[in-house]
């Protein structure tokens, strides 16, 4: 498939030596920037008004589908747009991607979603192992440690040490790539926390940002997670947020949204843990 849709909590992949050795030509159009400007794309209606517009904006920097990538950032913007790729696809001109930090409300609000014209890929924080292969372990140490993990035996002193090391520096970084690519740069653990309380902010302002009716509920969920994630139980107590009379199903949506969104993660617990798992499992947050 030709066209990608990228869900991600932000955007947090730095793609461009990668997109230089693939295509020629890239051509970036940030939708937020231009709704709040001349809204050149929302006007859009037509494959033909699209490829008017992207002239507009690109110029000469475009060639054929074969050297030209076309980048839509934070498509949920302009959810028409959505459809419209459909039909870019099957005329085939070019090769799009694109991206939205709460894409997953943004599909599940649609109308019209095109069904076998995309991949949808999520996006997530890097967990351990790539963290590893950002910092130069390569695929024989990698291959070793799985050997290792499979035969029940302990890894060479130096290997195991040098992992310890990075697994401690892993839990202070954790596995947003603008940490990543600072703890990379500098080391600077200021810096990092920096980024690190950047990105909180950012988090909890699209927590309420697109649902005026739930939002202060949904940034009051978000603000205790940390919190939840200390407690034992691992789990939301309702009564928290609206005193003792709150139950689950009064925050469905909050929920809901905050799971479609990408923000948390959906856990389920499992008090009889029997095949198939999902039958004898039931939601927490």
């Amino acid at each position: 498939m030709d066209t990608h849709w990228c869900q991600a909590n932000r955007k947090i992949i730095s793609y461009t030596t990668r997109r230089e050795k693939l295509f020629k030509n890239f051509i970036e159009i940030n939708l937020v920037e231009d709704s709040a400007g001349n809204r050149l794309v929302g006007k859009v209606k037509t494959t033909q008004d699209f490829y008017l517009t992207l002239a507009s904006l690109a110029g000469t920097s475009f060639g054929t589908r074969d050297d030209t990538l076309i980048f839509l950032d934070e498509i949920q913007q302009y959810p028409e747009l959505l459809t419209l790729l459909k039909f870019l696809r099957k005329e085939g001109r070019f090769r799009y991607v694109a991206s939205g930090s709460l894409l997953g409300i943004t599909l599940k609000k649609s109308t019209s979603i095109p069904l076998g014209s995309i991949e949808i890929v999520r996006m997530y924080q890097l967990d351990f192992e790539e963290f590893l292969i950002a910092n130069s372990i390569n695929s024989t140490v990698l291959e070793y440690l799985r050997e290792c993990l499979i035969t029940e035996r302990s890894p060479i002193s130096s290997i195991h040490e040098r992992l310890l090391d990075l697994f401690k520096k892993y839990l202070l970084v954790g596995g947003m790539p603008d940490a990543v690519h600072e703890f990379l740069e500098s080391q600077n653990i200021v810096k990092i926390r920096d980024i690190q309380n950047a990105i909180h902010e950012l988090y909890e302002l699209d927590a309420g940002k697109y649902d005026e009716e739930h939002r202060l509920k949904i940034k009051r969920i978000y603000e205790m997670i940390p919190s939840n994630m200390e407690n034992k139980k691992k789990r939301l107590f309702f009564n928290a947020i609206e005193g003792k009379k709150a139950r689950a199903s009064n925050f469905l949506e909050e929920i809901d949204y905050l799971t479609n969104s990408g923000i948390s993660l959906e856990v389920q617990s499992n008090t009889d843990p029997t095949f198939p798992l999902i039958q004898s499992s039931r939601k927490i947050s």
